[in-house]
């Protein structure tokens, strides 16, 4: 076997079955399944183009700027804009491909309030390691300077970072995985700054939550054979017979004959007519 059949191999079984859910989606529900993705796509661009204005950057700043040195409940609260905040300092379509490509493919994935549930966690994460950083002080393991009180967190990329990882572990893309974390450390090692290190605080709150979710999964307990009703062709379980209709069904008559084998009924010895046939033996 060639190394491209090999490497072509490895790459159907690393992405063929995301493919295949993302293929089907788009064929399916074509636009609408991206709703979400579409819209935090528009509202970045929006954002971008607003703060780059004269009288639009202090109302961004205001309204989606979250600091490790701002009031916990006022950081709180601009927290959801920040994730449609892109960096000054960088590209702004670096940031619109990797929300279109990433959320789109989470959104497919885990659903729309799923996929919002896991990037603002993962924001929320950064967040709050940003400020027991600056609070634990650059001495301390993985403490930070207090410089870094005053940085803005890092806006859309630890959401992006956070949902790679998270979907590639419901999907069991090992290798992708692995290959995002890894990316994520050599950053933090090449540039040690803070916004690498709330990607590696987002990535291990994602990861978090995915070994409590695997632990809860080994913990259920599988079904019992025999617990439930039959069912029927279309999923119902039988209902049980009412009681008007148990004599029907067991094969007895108005007065209470019959059985269910066909034998012939059985009857009492004092219910037989004659004298001689209701004087005992005895």
């Amino acid at each position: 076997m060639s190394r491209r059949a090999a490497l072509r191999r490895a790459a159907v079984r690393e992405w063929g079955p995301l493919a295949a859910v993302v293929r089907t989606a788009l064929a399916e529900r074509g636009a609408r399944a991206l709703a979400l993705t579409l819209t935090a796509t528009a509202l970045t661009a929006l954002v971008q183009l607003v703060q780059n204005q004269s009288w639009g950057y202090g109302a961004v700043r205001a309204l989606g700027a979250v600091r490790a040195e701002d009031p916990f409940w006022s950081a709180l609260l601009r927290t959801p804009l920040s994730l449609f905040v892109p960096a000054l300092d960088l590209p702004v379509w670096g940031a619109l491909a990797q929300i279109l490509l990433v959320f789109g493919v989470a959104e497919i994935c885990l659903g729309r309030w799923r996929t919002l549930a896991v990037a603002y966690a993962a924001t929320l994460a950064g967040t709050l390691y940003a400020r027991i950083g600056v609070a634990l002080g650059p001495e301390a393991f993985l403490g930070l300077p207090a410089s870094d009180a005053r940085v803005v967190d890092t806006g859309p990329s630890a959401a992006v970072v956070a949902l790679a990882v998270y979907v590639c572990h419901q999907r069991r893309a090992r290798f992708t995985g692995s290959l995002v974390v890894v990316a994520m450390v050599v950053e933090v090692l090449v540039k040690d700054n803070l916004a690498g290190r709330e990607h590696l605080a987002a990535i291990a709150a994602v990861l978090a939550v995915c070994g409590v979710r695997e632990w809860l999964g080994r913990r259920a307990p599988a079904p019992r054979a025999g617990r439930r009703a039959p069912a029927t062709r279309a999923g119902r379980r039988t209902p049980a017979p009412r009681a008007g209709r148990r004599q029907s069904a067991q094969g007895l008559g108005a007065g209470g004959g019959g059985t269910r084998s066909g034998a012939p009924p059985m009857r009492s010895w004092n219910f037989r007519r004659g004298p001689a046939q209701r004087t005992s033996w005895w």
